[in-house]
């Protein structure tokens, strides 16, 4: 869904055959949506003060320590802190419909049941298995309940054959996420599977159908071993949950805020350029968009201040009321290596019709 550097989180990997190490719990940033999007830079300026917020306490507290606490963190030392920390901090863009699967949100598992019902995935059960791989191939199992995942858990992935062994594997998929050059060595029905981003499928059974998330349904894309396809509504076009059979994927439309999701994304990119640029407005090739110039400019003005005065400060500048941020600690099971991300951000669109609690 999203390029390596955002989507530290995001691919589905687990290694087999390795002994699980239980994890205290990761640190989840909720940002739950409360109002359609308006003015573009208001909205930007407001999602950018939680993103800020969450680099800020990925910091490892070492580092902080040296400069007196978070709260003497300035925008200038933010960014050079966390080019040299090893602390990560992450997007999922998948939590929303991992969450919603997870505490049952029967609008939501009807239409996934759907989707699976067409992959001709049998079971009553569903779930989502949500996992996590850092860029340093530490492999993790997010907020999914441990016995989900087992020895025999199956994968349908959409031609004819046996079913494959989704642990056997998963340390292929691994190394194809990381390395465009060992995808070859996958076998032939699921060399596209390092794209997945979830798991979705039925627990009584233990059978799984791979899944791809995009905010942009245009990005819809199709690859071996992918079996549903998960996108926004779009305005004026049909929620029927279908086959493309161009894409070999059933395509699955939930009714959640692109524009929300879309400035989530936006604002992550624009507050990377700015750590990237030492605290300050990036060159134009790295943000072209004179509405995300302005974002960086309005942070660029106030680099030697506190991080956290800051965030306090721009809110006279973003939308109000677009968004609520609520911190939750998730179950997080380490299956390989040694983990480096401390929290991931979680936007969680505006849902009239699907994702409304």
């Amino acid at each position: 869904m999203l390029d390596i550097a955002l989507r530290t989180l995001i691919k589905a990997i687990v290694a087999f055959n390795v002994t699980t190490r239980i994890d205290p719990a990761m640190r989840v940033q909720q940002e739950r949506q409360l109002n359609p999007v308006a003015d573009e830079v208001a909205a930007l300026t407001a999602v950018a003060r939680p993103i800020l917020t969450g680099v800020l306490y990925a910091l490892r507290r070492d580092l902080v320590q040296t400069v007196g606490g978070y709260d003497k963190v300035t925008l200038e030392l933010l960014a050079r802190l966390y080019r040299a920390g090893d602390g990560d901090c992450g997007i999922c863009f998948e939590y929303a419909v991992h969450d919603a699967i997870r505490n049952g949100d029967a609008r939501v598992l009807e239409r996934i049941s759907d989707a699976a019902k067409l992959c001709k995935v049998p079971g009553t059960d569903l779930h989502s298995i949500l996992f996590g791989l850092e860029k340093t191939g530490t492999q993790q199992l997010i907020d999914t309940a441990e016995e989900l995942l087992t020895d025999d858990s199956r994968l349908l992935y959409g031609t004819k054959g046996q079913p494959l062994k989704l642990r056997k594997h998963l340390n292929g998929i691994a190394g194809a996420f990381r390395n465009r050059n060992t995808r070859p060595a996958l076998p032939y029905s699921i060399r596209g599977l390092w794209k997945a981003d979830l798991f979705l499928g039925f627990s009584d059974t233990d059978r799984w159908a791979a899944t791809t998330v995009k905010i942009n349904p245009a990005q819809l894309e199709g690859a071996a071993g992918l079996r549903i396809g998960i996108v926004p509504t779009r305005q004026g076009r049909s929620d029927k949950v279908k086959l493309d059979e161009n894409k070999n994927l059933v395509v699955c439309p939930l009714h959640h805020d692109e524009d929300f999701m879309q400035v989530f994304y936006e604002a992550w990119r624009i507050v990377q350029a700015f750590i990237d640029a030492d605290a300050k407005v990036p060159k134009e090739i790295m943000l072209p968009r004179p509405v995300d110039r302005e974002v960086a400019k309005i942070l660029a003005e106030r680099r030697e201040f506190p991080v956290l005065e800051v965030v306090e400060a721009i809110g006279v500048f973003s939308q109000p009321e677009l968004l609520a941020t609520n911190d939750t600690q998730v179950g997080l099971q380490t299956l390989k290596g040694s983990t480096q991300t401390d929290m991931v951000l979680a936007p969680m669109p505006e849902a009239p019709d699907l994702f409304s609690k």
